[in-house]
C-alpha cells in the first residue's frame, strides 16, 4: 500500500492543468495506468558503459526524473514509482576508448562482454564494473532518486529469461520487424540472438541456423572454425540486439516510462513493434532534440565539438544546467560556453521570483521542477527592501567585480561584498560563495581574454568626467537606487533618448542605450554589462571614480593589451 502525499489541494489543481511539459508528459502516464491499472510504475534510462557518464547521461535522468515527480503530484503519491538506471554491460568491447591508460592491455578483448574486459584503471573487477560505479557516483552526486541494474546480472540471474524465450518462440515475427530496416547485405547474416562463444567469450555477430524454440536453444556456426554450437538462450549464454533488447526489456521489467534522443526516433518504432510481437505495450515517452555546437552543428564525441559536464561545472552551478536540460528539450539547444552565465543568472531570477508566486505559477517555474517541488530560499544579502528581501547578486555582477578588480583571488571579492553588507561571509553565504568561484574561472578564461577597450570620444569624455564629479558626492553610498539614479541623470544630459520611445515619470526624455554602451566599452572592454548603479554600490564610488580616469586615460586599454602580449608568448 503507497502512503498518499499530503499535498495543497491549490497545487493539485493547478497541476492538472499545468502546461509545463513534465506535466504533459505526466499526464500521458496517467491516462496509461488508466489502461493497465498498474500501481508501481516504472521509468528508466539507459547507459552504454563504453565510456564514462556524461553531460547527456545527466539530461536524460534529470528530465525523467522531473517527469517522475510531477507524475506523483498528478497522483497524489498514490502510485508507487521507480527510476531504474539500466547499463548495457553486457555488450562487446567495439573499439578501445582514446582516453584510458593502458591501452593496448585491452585489444586482446575486443568483442567481449564489458564486464569480461579488464579494468584498465585497476579499480574493478572489469572495464564495465568501473565505468557502472562511475555512473553511481555521477548519479549519487546529484542527488537522483533510482536504482541501478546491469544487464550482466539481469541476463545471468535469469530475470530475463521468460522474455528470452518468449522472444524465441516469436522469431520469426521479430525477424518481419527487423529486416525490412536493414541493408540487404546486413539482413542476410541478421539474428536478434547473439551468442556469447563458449570458449573465446566474444559477443558473436553471426546468423543463427536452426531456432529450436522447445529446447530454447539456437544452433550457430563459428564463422572461423565452421564448429557449430547449441546455445541456451537464458542463463546470460545470449545476448539481444540493442533493438529487440531494448524492447525485451522494456517487456520484462515493464517499463512504463522512457525517453531518447532525436536521433532514435526509429530505433524507439522498431523496438515497440518488437514489444508488441511479445505482447506488451511500448512505454510511454518523448524524444528530445539533440544539442549543437555554438556553430550550430550538431555535438559529436569522435569531433569532441561538445562540452563536457566537468567544463559547464567549472563554471556554473549543477542547478543552472538543470535548467538547460529543462528548458525546451524539443528544440535543438546550442551547448557552448556561452550559454552558462546566462542559465546562472536565469535560474536566480526564477529562483527569486518562486516565493511570490501563485501555485499556476509555480508549476511553470522551472525550480520547481528542478528541485522535486521543494526550491531553497534564495540568496540575499544587505539590508532588506520595502518588499522585505535583501539583494541577490547576479553572476554577470561578480563577472564585472571581478574584471574590473583584476583578480582572481576570492578573498579580494569578497572583500567588495562585505564593505557592501557587513557580515555576509562565505561561511554563512556558501551559494553566494560558489558563484564567486564560478566567476572567476569564467573571467579567467573567457572574459579577459576577450576584453576590447574602447578609446572615449570627446562626446564619452565629457560625459563620464561629469558622471566622475557627480560621483564624488555620493563617495561612501551604497544605495544602488540613489546611485543609478545619479548615472541615469548623467546619461539624459549628455545621451537624451531623442527617439521619444523613452521617458521618465516626469515626462522628460529618458537616456539612449548609446550611454549604457559608452560605459561598458570604455569601464569594462565589454559590449554589454550590470546595472550599473548597482554595480558602483559594491565596487564602492570611489573605486568607480578612479576606474572611470583608468578608462579616459588609456590605463585600462593599455594594461590590457599588456596582458595579450604576455599570454601571447606564453
Amino acid at each position: 500500500m503507497v502512503a498518499p502525499l499530503h499535498l495543497d489541494p491549490a497545487l493539485v489543481e493547478a497541476a492538472q492543468i499545468s502546461a509545463a511539459w513534465p506535466f504533459e508528459e505526466a499526464r500521458k502516464l496517467v491516462a496509461r495506468i488508466g489502461r493497465t491499472g498498474k500501481k508501481d510504475v516504472l521509468f528508466e534510462t539507459g547507459y552504454g558503459p563504453s565510456g564514462l557518464p556524461h553531460i547527456g547521461t545527466f539530461g536524460e535522468v534529470a528530465r525523467t526524473s522531473m517527469v517522475r515527480h510531477a507524475f506523483q503530484v498528478l497522483t497524489e503519491g498514490r502510485v508507487h514509482t521507480r527510476l531504474v538506471a539500466f547499463s548495457d554491460d553486457l555488450d562487446g568491447l567495439r573499439k578501445v576508448p582514446d582516453n584510458i591508460p593502458n591501452k593496448e592491455s585491452l585489444i586482446p578483448f575486443l568483442g567481449r562482454p564489458l564486464t569480461q574486459v579488464p579494468d584498465p584503471f585497476g579499480t574493478h573487477d572489469s572495464f564495465g564494473a568501473h565505468n557502472n560505479a562511475r555512473l553511481q557516483a555521477f548519479l549519487d552526486s546529484f542527488g537522483f532518486d533510482y536504482e541501478f541494474r546491469s544487464a550482466t546480472q539481469v541476463y545471468r540471474s535469469g530475470v530475463f529469461d521468460e522474455t528470452l524465450l518468449l522472444m524465441l518462440r516469436h522469431y520469426d515475427a521479430v525477424m518481419e520487424v527487423m529486416l525490412p530496416s536493414l541493408r540487404a547485405e546486413r539482413a542476410q547474416s541478421y539474428s536478434p540472438f547473439l551468442p556469447i562463444h563458449p570458449k573465446t567469450g566474444i559477443v558473436m555477430q553471426v546468423p543463427v541456423d536452426e531456432v529450436r524454440a522447445e529446447a530454447g536453444t539456437i544452433v550457430w556456426r563459428d564463422p572461423e572454425t565452421q564448429e557449430r554450437f547449441e546455445t541456451p538462450v537464458t542463463g546470460g549464454h545470449v545476448k539481444l540486439q540493442w533493438k529487440p533488447d531494448w524492447a525485451m526489456r522494456w517487456a520484462a521489467l515493464g517499463v512504463d516510462y522512457e525517453m531518447a534522443g532525436k536521433d532514435l526516433i526509429d530505433s524507439v518504432k522498431l523496438s515497440g513493434q518488437i514489444a508488441r510481437v511479445l505482447g506488451t505495450e511500448p512505454p510511454e515517452g518523448f524524444n528530445y532534440e539533440l544539442f549543437l555546437d555554438e556553430h550550430g552543428t550538431k555535438i559529436s564525441k569522435s569531433k569532441g565539438n561538445g562540452l563536457t559536464i566537468d567544463e559547464w561545472l567549472r563554471y556554473g552551478t549543477p542547478e543552472s544546467l538543470a535548467l538547460f536540460m529543462y528548458n525546451k528539450p524539443r528544440e535543438a539547444k546550442r551547448l557552448y560556453f556561452d550559454v552558462i552565465p546566462r542559465h546562472v543568472d536565469d535560474y536566480l531570477s526564477f529562483l527569486a521570483n518562486y516565493g511570490r508566486q501563485e501555485w499556476k505559477l509555480r508549476l511553470g517555474n522551472p525550480v520547481w521542477h528542478i528541485h522535486a517541488g521543494n526550491p531553497p530560499a534564495p540568496e540575499t544579502i544587505g539590508a532588506p527592501s520595502d518588499e522585505g528581501r535583501g539583494t541577490q547578486l547576479s553572476f554577470a555582477m561578480l563577472l564585472n567585480l571581478a574584471a574590473v578588480a583584476n583578480s582572481e583571488d576570492k578573498t579580494v571579492l569578497w572583500g567588495f561584498i562585505q564593505r557592501y553588507a557587513p557580515g555576509t561571509s562565505p561561511e554563512n553565504h556558501p551559494q553566494l560563495d560558489r558563484l564567486v568561484g564560478y566567476a572567476i574561472n569564467y573571467f579567467r578564461d573567457f572574459v579577459k581574454p576577450a576584453k576590447n577597450y574602447a578609446d572615449p570620444t570627446d562626446a564619452e569624455l565629457d560625459a563620464l568626467e561629469d558622471l566622475s564629479a557627480e560621483l564624488a558626492q555620493q563617495t561612501g553610498s551604497t544605495d544602488a537606487e540613489a546611485l543609478q539614479n545619479v548615472v541615469y541623470e548623467v546619461g539624459r544630459k549628455h545621451f537624451p533618448d531623442t527617439s521619444g520611445k523613452t521617458k521618465s515619470p516626469d515626462g522628460r526624455p529618458g537616456v539612449s542605450q548609446t550611454w549604457f554602451s559608452t560605459l561598458y566599452r570604455i569601464l569594462f572592454g565589454e559590449e554589454r554589462g550590470p546595472r550599473f548603479g548597482s554595480f558602483i554600490a559594491l565596487y564602492g564610488v570611489a573605486e568607480t571614480r578612479a576606474l572611470i580616469a583608468a578608462g579616459l586615460s588609456g590605463e585600462l586599454k593599455r594594461a590590457h593589451e599588456a596582458f595579450l602580449k604576455e599570454r601571447g608568448k606564453a
